[in-house]
């Protein structure tokens, strides 16, 4: 079973993508008001909850068939989405949506959160095979996200969208880890 701190550490890492865009929502923006960066929030946040349950399905429904090699398929994933998060750092400027301009519509900040919240279907798919409580990991990483690109509004009304790159590159690094982490834990095991 995967503790509470290890879910917020993936929370942390899952929720880089969406800081990135909300400090480019800040940096954009005319001010925005507490409630203004809340509300942009409690959307990455929503869709970061749902995508790791859509995952969760899918990786069990194919539990069976690869239950010996569930921590190769962990690992390939989170270091997947870790390295796919580091190369989004480095890319060229002008290509994420950090940049997209604040004036934007509902409809763009939902496109945008759903964007940003793909790579947790992946990890969903890892967190089936972890046998983790998806409920609880989905309630945990929605809520830390909703907090990471709450603050990263603010911030990003402050600081601009330098900082996004250094959170994804951290980010990155992390799931990385836990990818590593769990091939190692199945490998020493056994």
């Amino acid at each position: 079973m995967t503790g509470i701190i290890t879910l917020g550490g993936l929370g942390l890492s899952l929720s880089v993508d969406a800081f990135a865009a909300a400090i480019g929502k800040g940096a954009n923006g005319n001010s925005p008001r507490f409630r203004d960066a809340l509300r942009v929030g409690a959307v990455f946040g929503f869709f970061e909850a749902i995508t790791p349950a859509i995952g969760w399905a899918v990786g069990l429904a194919l539990a069976s068939w690869i239950a010996q090699i569930d921590h190769w398929v962990a690992f390939v994933l989170l270091g997947g989405v870790g390295v796919n998060m580091l190369w989004q750092a480095y890319r060229a400027p002008g290509e994420g949506a950090a940049e997209a301009p604040a004036k934007a519509g509902i409809a763009r900040l939902v496109l945008t959160a759903l964007a940003t919240s793909i790579d947790a279907t992946a990890v969903g798919v890892s967190l089936a095979f972890m046998h983790v409580n998806i409920i609880v990991a989905c309630l945990i990483i929605g809520g830390v996200t909703t907090v990471v690109a709450t603050a990263g509004v603010l911030i990003g009304r402050h600081a601009g969208p330098y900082l996004g790159r250094y959170a994804e590159v951290l980010g990155g690094i992390a799931l990385i880890a836990i990818g590593g982490a769990i091939l190692y834990q199945h490998l020493s095991a056994g």
